[in-house]
Parts: structure tokens; sequence; C-alpha cells
């Protein structure tokens, strides 16, 4: 009679699953660590677009002691400044005034002075990006896939004055931005926000941010601020 001997059951001690939980979190708070890092520099970008463009509009006014998208009030007066100003095709009316709704907000269209604005800012030399676009073709994205856009009609609870727009920016974001730049309330301050929906760009309102101005970290929203 043969007696073959048992072999013995391959297993993981527990040693050995103690190690590879470790491992796996020390993987997940890598990702985790990562997407934090990629957010932070998300917001720092977003942050810095608004910085570049109120630098680059208030450089234009102090250059040409006009406003960008209503100087004018014709098209040679500006193509007449050579180089790239050759390439421009908008041009507003010079009465001291840049007119773009809120409605107009991610629609730089052709002959509109929200259109102009960016066009005499590439032409300046102040911004980069191609002079002649026009329409959302011509508004800079922002660091969360969203549009930029010039509003001058109030706007969130009647914010006066040129503000620089962004739409499709997280919740999370939207607060790390506003308490960076502003006062860290969607309702108050130079920075105001308007509830967005979870796809597209939504124009802002003249209605303040419900809710204590406090984000929803689960919603989108508009920020404009003002330069």
């Amino acid at each position: 009679m043969q007696h073959f001997k048992r072999k013995p059951q391959a297993g993981f001690t527990l040693v050995e699953i103690a190690i590879v939980l470790v491992i796996i979190g020390v993987l997940l708070g890598g990702v985790l660590k990562g997407t934090e890092m990629i957010d932070n520099s998300k917001v720092k970008r977003a942050v810095s677009d608004i910085n570049g463009i109120s630098a680059a509009y208030y450089a234009y006014v102090d250059r040409y002691q006009r406003l960008p998208g209503d100087d004018g009030p014709a098209l040679a007066n500006l193509t007449a400044r050579g180089g790239n100003w050759n390439n421009i095709t908008a041009f507003g009316n010079a009465n001291g005034v840049i007119v773009s709704n809120r409605n107009q907000s991610w629609n730089a269209a052709a002959g509109t002075e929200h259109g102009a604005f960016w066009q005499h800012l590439r032409a300046a030399g102040l911004l980069t990006g191609d002079v002649a676009a026009v329409g959302p073709a011509a508004q800079p994205r922002n660091a969360f896939g969203g549009l930029i856009g010039v509003v001058t009609q109030p706007v969130n609870g009647n914010l006066q004055g040129t503000k620089i727009c962004m739409s499709q920016i997280p919740g999370k974001a939207a607060l790390a931005l506003d308490t960076q730049s502003d006062d860290g309330n969607g309702a108050t301050g130079r920075m105001r926000a308007t509830l967005g929906g979870n796809r597209g760009n939504t124009n802002p309102n003249n209605t303040a941010l419900t809710g204590g101005g406090i984000y929803n970290e689960d919603n989108n929203y508009t920020l404009c601020t003002q330069v």
C-alpha cells in the first residue's frame, strides 16, 4: 500500500497580507495626493489667468488711453497701428464703455465689443492667441475646461464694472478660488458666483448666490471677478 505525502497548501500569512494592505494604502494615498496636487495647480492657474488678463487690461488702458474692445471708433483707426493690428476685424465706438452683456458671456461674436476685447489685447501683444479669432474660439479656456469671458452688465447682486468670468468651475475649486482671490463667499466681494449646470457654460445672472453664498462641492459654478 502506497502512502502519499500531502503537499502543504499555498497561502498568505498574516504578515504577507498586512504588507499587501500597507502597499495598497500607500498607493491609494499617493493617488489621492496626486489628485489634490492637480486640483491645486488648476486653482493656481485660474488665479494666474484672472490676474494676467486684469494686468493686460490695465496695461492696454495705460498705453492707448482707451479700453480694449471699446477702442475705435473705426477699424482704420486701429489697423493704422500696423503689425498685428492689420489682422483685427472688430472695433468699438470709443465711448469709454465696453458693451458685453451677460448673455454674451461665452460668445465673443464678430462685430461686438466683447469680440473686440480679445482681438485688441492680442494685437497689442498683451495676450497670446489668434488675433483674428471671433466667437467662442476667441475666448481662452480656463483650467477646468470652461471658457473665460468678459461681462460689463451687472452680475450677482449688482456687481458693477468690467468682470472676468469663468464657467464650469467645480464647487471645491470655486471655494478655493474665492478664498484666495476674495472673501470666500459667492454672494459678496469682488468675486461672485452663479450656480451652473453639470455641463455647458452657464451665463452669469444678476441674482446673489443663495444659501448665504456658501459653495456646494457637488455643484459647478460660473465665477465673475471685477478687474
